[in-house]
């Protein structure tokens, strides 16, 4: 029978190091295509559309659980309120 070996997980400070090095090869990339002017319309879309859910991530972890789960009632797909904003309280 052969030995089954667990696999070691990463520190989170390599995986948090390594994000960040992507992260700043990701900016520095798009960030030259501009300046050469080689930007298409799509990569400037991906990019906008990668703000905006970052936004709504951020938005999202700053909600309190209640009005995060009222909002979430309001988008699923049986939802009466298809086309109203919810209507979030303070409480």
């Amino acid at each position: 029978m052969k030995r089954q070996t667990k696999k070691v997980a990463a520190p989170l400070s390599l995986l948090l190091a390594e994000l960040t090095v992507f992260s700043w090869e990701t900016v520095a990339r798009r960030a030259a295509m501009m300046v050469q002017g080689t930007c298409s319309t799509a990569e400037y879309q991906r990019m906008l559309f990668e703000k905006m859910r970052a936004a709504q991530l951020s938005a999202a972890a700053l909600m309190p659980c209640r009005q995060l789960a009222k909002l979430a009632a309001t988008r699923e797909p049986g939802s009466q309120r298809k086309h109203e904003s919810p209507k979030l309280d303070d409480n």
